[in-house]
């Protein structure tokens, strides 16, 4: 090694450290996920079981910043919205692009708007998502029994 290099010879000891290091982590994680099976189902046909209790709890820590079942906040209220079509509440002020839907909210376009609302509804203002497959199902079946479907 050159002089001149001497005194940064610990970036190289340091980068092959981290790139083992890195690997170590990959192949942990690979092989709890082979062992633990496959990720939870986006598929709202093979999410089944929702727990309104469960969605009640998870809707009050997670939704409530915006939403209200009875009361439009930054977003629209809730009640009634499993069955209502996307954007027709007359008294709140929705994006275009949610006016222009043509979504009738359920299990699974409600599904597929937690997963990701601008995959399903280009334009939308919503900037917020649901990673949870169980804890979709859950608020989805909460706000199913609270629009008395």
């Amino acid at each position: 090694m050159s002089s001149l290099l001497r005194p940064f010879r610990w970036i190289t000891s340091v980068s092959l450290a981290g790139l083992v290091l890195l690997a170590a982590v990959l192949a942990v994680a690979s092989w709890r996920v082979s062992i633990a099976g496959p990720l939870p189902s986006d598929d709202p046909a093979q999410i089944t079981g929702g727990d309104t209790e469960e969605g009640a709890r998870t809707y009050q820590s997670r939704c409530t910043g915006c939403h209200s079942l009875d009361a439009n906040r930054i977003g629209p209220r809730h009640r009634g919205v499993y069955g209502r079509v996307a954007g027709s509440l007359p008294d709140f002020d929705y994006s275009s692009a949610l006016t222009q839907s043509d979504i009738v909210w359920n299990d699974e376009t409600l599904n597929a708007w937690l997963i990701n609302p601008e995959d399903l509804i280009p334009g939308q203002a919503m900037g917020f998502r649901l990673n949870d497959a169980q804890a979709r199902a859950d608020v989805i079946a909460y706000l199913r029994r609270e629009s008395g479907k």
